[in-house]
Formats: C-alpha cells, sequence, structure tokens
C-alpha cells in the first residue's frame, strides 16, 4: 500500500496556506516593529496568492500593488520617521496580548463553525480567460461616474494627510 502523492496544485496551495498563517502570526507576535512589517509583507503575498488560486488575477495584482506597494511601504515610512525613535531597535510592547489571544480563538470558533456547517455549493468548473477585461470595461462604462468621485475623494483624502503632516511653523 503506497502514499497518495498529492499533486503540484494542492502542494502549492498548503504551502502559501501555512505561509499566511505563519507570517501573520509573527506580524502580532513579533516583538519588533520592523520585523512585523516585514511580516506582513509576505502575508500579503500570500494572499494574493490565493486570489490567483480563485482565478481573481485583477484583486491579485491590486493585492500586491494596493497593499504591498502601497500600505506596507507607508506603515514602514511611518515607523521609520517618527519623531520618537531614539535607537533602530524600536519594540512593540503590547499588554492586551491575553485578551486578545482569547478574542482571536472565539472568532477562529465561529468561523470554523460557518465553514464546517455551510452547504457549499460544487458545481461544474467554469474556466474562464481574465478578469481583468470585465472590470476595465465596467470602470470606464457602468461605474465611470463612481470610479471619478472616489478618485476626487482619495485626492482629497492625500491632500489633507499631507497638510496635516506639515510641520507648523512656530511664531
Amino acid at each position: 500500500m503506497s502514499l497518495p502523492i498529492p499533486d503540484l496544485g494542492q502542494m502549492l496551495f498548503y504551502s502559501i496556506v501555512s505561509l499566511i498563517v505563519i507570517s501573520s502570526f509573527w506580524v502580532v507576535m513579533s516583538p519588533n516593529l520592523v520585523h512585523s512589517a516585514v511580516s506582513l509583507l509576505f502575508t500579503f503575498f500570500g494572499v494574493a496568492g490565493l486570489y490567483v488560486f480563485l482565478y481573481a488575477d485583477f484583486i491579485a495584482a491590486a493585492q500586491v500593488i494596493i497593499y504591498v506597494g502601497g500600505i506596507l511601504v507607508l506603515i514602514i515610512f511611518g515607523v521609520m520617521l517618527t519623531n520618537k525613535i531614539d535607537d533602530p531597535n524600536l519594540s512593540n510592547q503590547s499588554r492586551n496580548q491575553l485578551l486578545a489571544a482569547v478574542f482571536c480563538f472565539i472568532m477562529l470558533l465561529i468561523q470554523l463553525q460557518i465553514i464546517f456547517n455551510t452547504d457549499w455549493f460544487i458545481g461544474d468548473f467554469i474556466t474562464r480567460e481574465s478578469t481583468v477585461n470585465d472590470i476595465g470595461m465596467l470602470l470606464l462604462t457602468t461605474y465611470l461616474l463612481p470610479f471619478e468621485v472616489i478618485s476626487v475623494l482619495l485626492l482629497a483624502a492625500l491632500i489633507g494627510a499631507a497638510m496635516l503632516s506639515r510641520k507648523k511653523l512656530s511664531k
């Protein structure tokens, strides 16, 4: 009797999931904020990998561009450029780790209960070429006005953040 050999897709999926679990655990438990930010990088890339498995290539690319390229760089710059840093060994002293761990464990139990008690639809495998063309057509036709309104809102938020971050001149 021989053991069944898992296919390459399953092995890749489980390795991505284990990367996400381990790196997200290290984001929370690391005493160093820079190490937490680097672990968050691996978590974001793992989530983008899961989107690739779901054939959501546009969402995977947006995950990498927005979260890895924007949010994570912003977090690292915020940590590095803080005025109150005296030494590069910045630590994360959290006092509510036990309470947070209990809350996260309760949320995990709720999610597992929902996952295992849901009747999941298992249908025919549908192949698609790409979601990027469909999303692009919808953004430039049906959802053009909301897309432009959101871009103006984001521009206003960027200008407001720049104004708030400026040092005030003392008189």
